[in-house]
């Protein structure tokens, strides 16, 4: 059994001392922290460490917070809190402007930054969230989370629960294979113990249902030894 994942915290500043005493800090607080001291390790570790947050210092060796963060929103989404010992407006604004998520200026105290991490974390899950209750439609299928409800060319499909939760998960993920063993986690649950095969079934029911030739699947597709995808949009246009 895989423990419990932490968020994970990428911290960029050239000072040691400072960078030292926020990763002591912040796995106190049981974050996963990494720290850089420039802006090229700090892209490079971006692919690398896939952080969940980015706490980013204005005046780096090599480039500028600036610059990083303008390289950074071509590529992810990550949010970024910026730090800078400057604190004139329009570095704020400028720093706003070319994507950071926040802005504080040094020195600080350790409480005040891990207020303004958690804050946006919870503001950032908030948006993850809504996004998640948005309709998905691909090629002819319209899938609504809230209500619950699946249609195709504006039929509406009689689904079980159990079979709009997987098709959920599998559209909101389209493009992307999904083991058998994480569908079954998210549709089923993480402490679910039955027979690994209802992923089987449940997927042909939904084939039956939602494609035009179910033995020749266009969307609900398997992946061989792995398990399942959804064909991307790029696949359905």
């Amino acid at each position: 059994m895989g423990g419990i994942a932490l968020t994970k915290i990428l911290l960029v500043d050239d000072e040691v001392l400072i960078t030292d005493s926020l990763s002591y800090s912040l796995q106190r607080e049981g974050f996963e922290v990494r720290s850089v001291i420039d802006g090229a390790q700090a892209l490079k570790s971006i692919s690398e460490f896939e952080p969940d947050l980015i706490v980013l210092d204005l005046i780096l060796p090599d480039m500028s917070g600036f610059e990083v963060c303008r390289r950074l929103r071509a590529t992810t989404t990550t949010p970024v809190i910026m730090l800078t010992a400057r604190s004139e407006e329009i570095d704020r604004i400028l720093g706003l402007e070319v994507g950071a998520d926040d802005y504080l200026a040094k020195p600080f105290s350790f409480r005040e930054l891990l207020a303004r991490i958690r804050a946006t974390l919870r503001r950032v899950e908030l948006d993850r969230q809504l996004s998640q209750n948005q309709p998905v439609d691909l090629r002819t299928l319209r899938l609504d989370p809230v209500a619950r409800r699946v249609y195709k060319t504006d039929q509406e499909l009689l689904l079980s629960a159990r079979e709009f939760d997987l098709l959920n998960v599998l559209m909101k993920n389209a493009g992307r294979a999904l083991s058998r063993e994480e569908l079954l986690a998210q549709v089923w649950g993480e402490e679910w113990i039955g027979d690994p095969r209802t992923l089987d079934v449940h997927v042909r029911w939904l084939r039956l249902k939602i494609e035009d030739d179910p033995a020749s699947p266009q969307y609900l597709q398997t992946v061989r030894g792995y398990g399942y995808r959804f064909a991307g949009p790029e696949e359905l246009s």
